[in-house]
C-alpha cells in the first residue's frame, strides 16, 4: 500500500455519503470520516470539505409530481444547504463555516483572491471551510458543473498540498469492477494521459459523466499544480483507518511537481505584472532574511494602475526583488503607503487586511 505525507488538504464528499437515500442528510457514512477530519486537525493539519448534498437533502421539503424545474431544483439547494451544514456541525465541537462559489468567483482575479484570504482566515481561526457549488443563483454559464472539479479548484486557491476525493469505489481500475471480475485496482498514477482518461469510459457510461471521469479531471487539475490527489472508498470505515497511518487505500495520483514550485512558477512566469512598489531597505531585509509579508510601512512609493488581486513587482534600491499580488489597488495603496497597519482602516475606512502582499502570494526574484 502506498504512503504518503500532508499538511493540507481538501476531501471531497459526494452526495452518495451524504444523502445515501437520496432525499435527506444521514449519519451512516459521515462519522468515520469526521472521527478523521477531528483527529486530522489535533495532529496540527488543516481540513477543507467539498460536500455535495444540498439537493439531495432538500428533495424531501419541495415536494413535485414531475420532473423538477430549474427554480424548484434551487430552491431544494436552499432548503438543503441549511440542513447539509447542520448535519456536518454536529459532528465537530469546532466552527463550521459555509462557503459557496460559482465558476465566475473563481474565474474573477479580485474574487479569487478574496476566496484565497477568507479561506485563510477560517483556518486561522480554527474553523473547518465547507465549499458548495452555489447552486441557488448559479445557471449552466456560471457552474463549474461537478463538486471534483470544484475540488481542485478549491485545492488550487486554498494552497493544498493533498486532495482526497471519497468515492463509493476503492480506487480506478484497470475496468469497471462492477461490470468486469477481473478488473485490479491500480494503486499509483505517476501521469495523467489519454490512456488514463479512456480508463474512466465515455460520457454514456456508469463511470462516465459525473463519475470516474470527473474525478481524473480533477487529479489532473491538481497533480499539474502540485497538489497530490487520492481517491478512495468513502463507505469503508477502514478507509480512514489507513489514511490516519498515512496509507493510500485506494489511488494514489503523484504530484508532478512540488506545490512550492508550482506557485512560484505561476507568479514569476504566468501572471501579467500590472505595476511597482517601491520598498525600503527595512522591507527588503524582512522579505529576504524572514519571509515575512510585506507592510504598508515599508513601501516608499507606488507606479501604474493596478486592482487588488493583480500582480505587482516589488522594487528596492533601483532593482527588482520580487513579484506577488496586491491586497489593495494602486489608488488605496497610494494613500497608505509608509502607515502602520493599525492605521489602514482609520486612512481609508476599510481593512482589507494589515499586510500589502502575503508571503504565500509573494515569491522572490533575485
Amino acid at each position: 500500500m502506498n504512503r504518503f505525507t500532508w499538511q493540507r488538504a481538501v476531501i471531497k464528499v459526494g452526495s452518495a455519503l451524504i444523502a445515501p437515500d437520496g432525499d435527506q442528510c444521514s449519519a451512516r457514512y459521515i462519522l468515520d470520516l469526521a472521527r478523521f477530519i477531528t483527529a486530522s486537525r489535533r495532529a496540527g493539519k488543516d481540513v477543507i470539505l467539498v460536500s455535495s448534498g444540498s439537493v439531495a437533502a432538500g428533495r424531501s421539503k419541495v415536494k413535485v409530481n414531475h420532473n423538477a424545474s430549474i427554480a424548484e431544483k434551487q430552491a431544494m439547494a436552499a432548503i438543503g444547504q441549511m440542513q447539509m451544514m447542520a448535519n456536518w456541525q454536529r459532528f465537530f465541537d469546532f466552527p463550521c463555516a459555509q462557503v459557496l462559489l460559482t465558476a465566475d468567483d473563481l474565474r474573477d482575479r479580485t474574487r479569487y483572491v478574496n476566496i484565497k484570504n477568507t479561506l485563510r482566515e477560517i483556518l486561522n481561526h480554527k474553523a473547518i471551510p465547507i465549499v458548495n457549488e452555489n447552486d441557488t443563483v448559479a445557471v449552466n454559464e456560471l457552474k463549474v458543473g461537478d463538486n471534483d472539479n470544484l475540488a481542485a479548484y478549491t485545492a488550487l486557491v486554498a494552497q493544498a498540498d493533498t486532495l482526497i476525493i471519497c468515492s463509493d469505489i476503492d480506487g480506478l481500475y484497470t475496468a469497471d469492477p462492477r461490470k468486469d471480475a477481473s478488473a485490479t485496482l491500480i494503486p499509483t498514477v505517476e501521469h495523467i494521459d489519454e490512456t488514463i482518461y479512456a480508463l474512466a469510459g465515455g460520457a454514456g457510461t456508469a463511470l462516465g459523466t459525473g463519475g470516474m471521469r470527473t474525478k481524473i479531471q480533477a487529479a489532473d487539475k491538481s497533480t499539474t499544480s502540485g497538489i497530490q490527489t487520492l481517491i478512495v472508498n468513502g463507505k469503508k470505515a477502514d478507509t480512514f483507518d489507513s489514511l490516519l497511518k498515512g496509507e493510500v487505500p485506494g489511488t494514489l495520483f503523484k504530484a508532478t511537481q512540488t506545490p512550492k514550485k508550482a506557485r512560484r512558477l505561476w507568479l514569476s512566469h504566468t501572471l501579467k505584472t500590472c505595476g511597482t512598489i517601491n520598498v525600503d531597505e527595512g522591507a527588503m531585509r524582512a522579505l529576504v532574511e524572514k519571509g515575512a509579508s510585506l507592510l504598508p510601512s515599508g513601501i516608499t512609493g507606488v507606479e501604474g494602475t493596478f486592482n487588488q488581486g493583480d500582480a505587482i513587482e516589488i522594487w528596492c534600491t533601483g532593482k527588482v526583488l520580487a513579484k506577488g499580488l496586491s491586497l489593495y489597488d494602486s489608488r488605496d495603496l497610494a494613500l497608505i503607503k509608509g502607515k502602520k497597519s493599525s492605521q489602514i482602516a482609520d486612512v481609508l475606512g476599510y481593512e482589507t487586511a494589515h499586510v500589502v502582499v502575503h508571503r504565500d502570494d509573494l515569491v522572490l526574484l533575485k
